[in-house]
């Protein structure tokens, strides 16, 4: 096992730059998922990305600060169901193996994104 931390393991902020810049156009471009971005504003959507890359570089255990919500407040009233999660999930897999991140950190993140389904599906859909 490593000291590194995670952060520092997928290539600190660039690297959680990286993913977040490969990841969000795909989740847009989704025609199950495009839902969640239409009608937004390019500063709203510019701002959700750098909140995103705020999150996971906190989450990864870098130095960053994350002025952003709760997962459960920020995801509240969005109505995602499962099957948005489940697609959400491919979509993260597509982005690691693009970016050729190794096994190791994947495993790990795919575990913490899991510890946030609680907060971010909508039980009722």
């Amino acid at each position: 096992m490593t000291d590194l931390s995670l952060y520092d393991r997928v290539g600190g902020h660039a690297g959680i730059e990286s993913f977040a810049n490969n990841l969000l156009p795909r989740l847009q471009a989704d025609p199950q998922l495009g839902r969640f971005w239409l009608h937004r504003g390019d500063d709203g959507v510019a701002r959700e990305k750098q909140l995103l890359i705020d999150f996971l570089c906190v989450s990864a255990g870098g130095p960053e600060d994350y002025p952003g919500r709760d997962m459960l407040t920020t995801h509240k009233g969005m109505n995602i169901n499962c099957e948005d999660w489940s697609a959400f999930l491919i979509h993260a897999g597509q982005t690691m193996t693009e970016l050729e991140i190794p096994q190791q950190e994947r495993d790990e993140l795919v575990a913490f994104v899991l510890t946030l389904k609680a907060d971010v599906v909508d039980v009722k859909n």
